[in-house]
């Protein structure tokens, strides 16, 4: 569980951790309807929902603290559009650096979750390299 009483750092987490679920997400799908591959899916579907179950209790006071509209980061240019294994390299990358910070800010502020999120970005290093074979095998 995670307790927060500052909204800055509220909003690093909230940040975080939808970038982490926004990530994993293209992942799922790419496993599960691109690949047919039920046991990444599987995978990356058990740790987006790991995200939750840890950070549930946490997510109404880490949305109050959102600040969309004032966000500087909105307004940043995107990077330019890449080949097919560059989109599952970088979303891969994308989880684990947010499950980096909330593992480092969890250690602060929440110690029990900080593990889980450790654990979870260990996960994803395997589930990458798994993926990366694949996209390599149908070169």
């Amino acid at each position: 569980m995670i307790k927060i009483d500052n909204e800055k750092i509220s909003r690093v987490l909230d940040a975080n951790l939808n970038r982490a679920r926004e990530g994993l997400r293209v992942l799922e799908d790419t496993a599960r309807f691109v690949w047919d591959d039920r046991a990444l899916f599987s995978a990356l579907r058990r740790a987006r929902h790991g995200l939750d179950k840890a950070t549930r209790s946490a997510y109404p006071r880490l949305v109050a603290g959102r600040e969309s509209a004032k966000d500087m980061g909105r307004c940043m240019a995107e990077g330019k559009s890449r080949d097919w294994p560059g989109l599952v390299a970088a979303n891969f990358r994308r989880v684990q650096e947010a499950l980096r910070v909330l593992e480092e800010y969890g250690k602060v502020f929440a110690p029990t979750a900080a593990a889980q999120f450790k654990k979870n970005r260990f996960q994803i290093y395997l589930q990458e390299k798994k993926a990366l074979q694949k996209l390599d095998s149908t070169r």
